[in-house]
């Protein structure tokens, strides 16, 4: 009988003390998966796997070295052991690095509570195939598209666990259900690609088969006929679909390990504001039925709600424990690591404060400008914020999208992008960043 994650991770552990760790921690996470590919109607590709992963960190005094494996034999185990401590002793100091204290430890958690697990039946591999299929077909039928790229379904179900030397032991499972479909619209130089798809915790929450597929083909069908917009200064859209890239540039800015490096363009505005002040930014690791919600974080610290940013004004870093200590601040539990890595601080999900207008409204409100849809490339500036990527969309004029757009340039600054943000209303709330399309004014578009 094969051994579980808990029993897996205990095992590693008492291997890294016989091994002489002085302190050591492991993550065990075990997982299989299916995703079947269609093309033309047929099966194109069908893939399963099955395997676990070992993740060993262990320390000696302030240093300390990782290993991982995905053999669990006890051999292997032992020469595991045997290995990062001999690594840890050539490994240079690091004066933060430390587990969690026993005071700092969840102790009480409900991780079924969460729903992170569908605990229906994997799906058979005929069924993930009919999805698929039925994705394609509807992308096909949609007037103006010329093929379908590809059509996939997939399933996923982990169990992972959490173990130290300092007393926790936590873990829980994971579902993840898929389908996606990718559309072509034209020919030769003036083809179009566009796509659509959902990912959920349970099946019965997927979006159905029908719409991704149709969406996929009318996106791809909209976007022929591109050209270049304009090149000045223009108000810009962020859609839905791309909007959380901003806010994602905000919480990069606020992660400790950016901060404590110096490469943050907030880095001194702890307790400035950073958002208009009818923003917040809330994250929230509890939320029910989503793939970013945890108990715990990778250190063993109780997970909670947390305003990153209230009513306009920066709230705090993004800290895990070593984080933390160089900053000179307890973590904020957003701990995350690999198998194969150390813990660095990371953010669950997030919800950014909604507004009252439509996103049509918002077009109306623009007049003249750019809509973007989807990005391309950056060169973003950590230390100054100063932004530009490539996108495309569609062009606005007097509150109405008059064609498509692509090969265009956006430029700003960061800083004073997220100060002046004015948010829709149309945020997709199952998602692990809950933001609605962002109107941006003054941002420098370089086109014809």
């Amino acid at each position: 009988m094969t051994a579980s994650p808990e029993s897996l991770s205990h095992t590693l552990l008492d291997a890294a003390k016989k091994a002489g760790a002085e302190a050591a921690d492991v993550l065990v996470i075990e997982g299989r998966s299916i995703s079947i590919d269609v093309r033309e109607g047929k099966l194109e590709q069908a893939e399963r796997s099955e395997g676990i992963d070992l993740g060993l960190r262990v320390l000696l005094g302030k240093r300390q070295a990782m290993v991982s494996s995905s053999d669990s034999r006890p051999e292997t185990m032992a020469a595991m052991a045997e290995r990062a401590v001999a690594m840890a002793k050539e490994a240079p100091e690091n004066p933060d690095i430390g587990l969690a204290t026993s005071e700092q430890l969840a102790t009480d958690w409900d991780a079924a509570g969460l729903e992170l697990a569908d605990p229906g039946d994997e799906p058979a591999p005929a069924s993930l195939q009919e999805q698929a299929l039925a994705a394609e077909a509807a992308t096909q039928a949609v007037e103006g598209v010329t093929q379908v790229q590809s059509a996939s379904a997939g399933y996923s179900a982990r169990s992972m666990h959490f173990a130290a030397t300092n007393g926790f032991s936590g873990g829980y499972a994971r579902t993840s259900h898929s389908l996606y479909s990718v559309a072509i619209a034209g020919e030769g130089a003036g083809m179009e690609r566009d796509h659509d798809g959902d990912s959920r915790v349970f099946a019965a929450d997927m979006r159905g088969a029908d719409e991704i597929g149709r969406i996929a083909g009318e996106r791809a069908v909209a976007a022929l006929g591109a050209k270049k917009p304009p090149t000045g200064t223009f108000p810009v859209l962020f859609d839905e679909r791309i909007s959380s890239s901003l806010i994602g540039h905000l919480l990069g800015a606020v992660n400790g390990s950016a901060v404590a490096r110096g490469e943050s363009f907030l880095r001194e505005s702890l307790g400035e504001q950073v958002l208009p002040s009818s923003l917040s930014l809330l994250e929230e690791p509890h939320r029910k039925r989503m793939g970013s919600s945890r108990p715990f974080d990778a250190e063993g610290l109780a997970t909670a709600d947390r305003m990153i940013v209230k009513d306009g004004v920066l709230q705090g870093w993004t800290l895990d424990l070593a984080t933390g200590r160089k900053l000179g601040m307890e973590s904020t539990a957003n701990a995350l690591r690999g198998t194969g890595s150390a813990p660095s601080p990371g953010t669950f999900n997030v919800a950014l404060t909604q507004g009252t207008q439509t996103r049509e409204e918002l077009l109306n409100e623009m007049g003249t400008g750019l809509l973007v849809t989807s990005m391309i490339g950056s060169t973003i500036n950590p230390n100054t914020g100063d932004y530009s990527r490539g996108a495309s969309g569609f062009w606005v004029e007097n509150g109405e999208i008059t064609y498509p757009v692509n090969e265009c340039t956006i430029a700003g600054n960061l800083r004073d992008m997220l100060l002046g943000l004015i948010p829709a209303n149309d945020a997709r709330t199952w998602l692990s960043r809950v933001v609605p399309s962002l109107l941006v004014e003054g941002l420098t578009l370089a086109g014809e």
